[in-house]
């Protein structure tokens, strides 16, 4: 599988493993994480995506205690995680409102938190979840620059910025934003015509893609986008999943797919994207379909 750049001594799996239902899962054994992990590695899947929001705070601690079994799986994938989000429940059950927490207080705590319960001593990616209207962008550029300084974060970027809000955090930051994780897929694709992807793209800062099989329609769902998929999918011999993948795999803009599965059999399909031929024409054709109208 090919590899994203990210740093000079960091790259991503161009495909990456989303972990949002790791802690929803019926078997949250150490066992079965470690399968699935292993199941992602076997395909050269090895970046992994958290947060510490994820299955109600117990996400990144389902995983720590894989790793603690497994320590050397440690040193086979790179681990992304996110902050800023706090709501009523978990080691914030006391929160009276789902509220944004952009402070360099609650940056380290939330990282001391997240290497502590992930079983590691260094987070190759932070993120901050969400954009905060109360952002002081000066105390949160300078935060992460302090968590990088600290060696307890090699990288960091964002989640759901819009390009202002990319702007305003960048300009009070030494380190360099490395990824903006966005929603993009054949049913949310107004980013590759609203300036998103374009922003990223002209700056060679790589994508990660949140939610790209439209949170379960593009397997399920029917009408015209379902069907143009099915069509691609049978001349490729693979599922629609995967055609769906591939639609973002294409875009020159290195889109990193986040995929989120508790099936291991799906899992162990998740490279099948690769399987696909996805020319101009073909990307033409579904984000037609999705479109419901011809392009102008």
């Amino acid at each position: 599988m090919n590899r994203i750049k990210i740093t000079n001594d960091l790259s991503f799996s161009r495909i990456v493993y989303g972990m949002w239902r790791l802690g929803d899962d019926a078997d949250t054994s150490v066992a079965h994480v470690q399968a699935k992990m292993e199941a992602c590695l076997a395909q050269g899947i090895t970046t992994m995506d958290q947060a510490d929001i994820y299955g109600g705070y117990e996400a990144e601690e389902v995983l720590g205690r894989a790793l603690k079994a497994a320590p050397a799986l440690k040193d086979q994938i790179e681990i992304v995680t996110k902050c800023d989000i706090v709501a009523p429940m978990g080691r914030y059950s006391d929160a009276k409102v789902k509220y944004y927490d952009t402070s360099r207080a609650h940056i380290l705590a939330s990282v001391d938190h997240s290497l502590r319960l992930m079983n590691i001593d260094k987070i190759d990616t932070l993120l901050i979840h969400r954009p905060d209207p109360m952002m002081d962008h000066h105390e949160t550029g300078a935060a992460l620059d302090e968590v990088v300084a600290s060696g307890k974060v090699r990288s960091v970027g964002v989640s759901n910025f819009k390009l202002h809000d990319w702007t305003l955090l960048q300009s009070a930051m030494k380190t360099p934003l490395i990824t903006n994780q966005i929603e993009l897929s054949l049913t949310a694709h107004a980013g590759f015509t609203n300036g998103d992807v374009a922003y990223l793209q002209e700056r060679n800062v790589p994508i990660m893609a949140w939610s790209p099989l439209g949170g379960g329609s593009l397997m399920t769902g029917t009408g015209a986008t379902h069907d143009a998929l099915a069509k691609v999918a049978a001349d490729n011999d693979v599922d629609t999943s995967a055609v769906a993948v591939a639609w973002l795999l294409a875009h020159p803009a290195n889109i990193m797919p986040v995929m989120g599965t508790n099936n291991i059999n799906r899992i162990k399909a998740l490279s099948d994207a690769l399987k696909v031929t996805m020319d101009r024409e073909t990307w033409f054709t579904l984000y037609t379909a999705a479109l419901g109208t011809e392009v102008p």
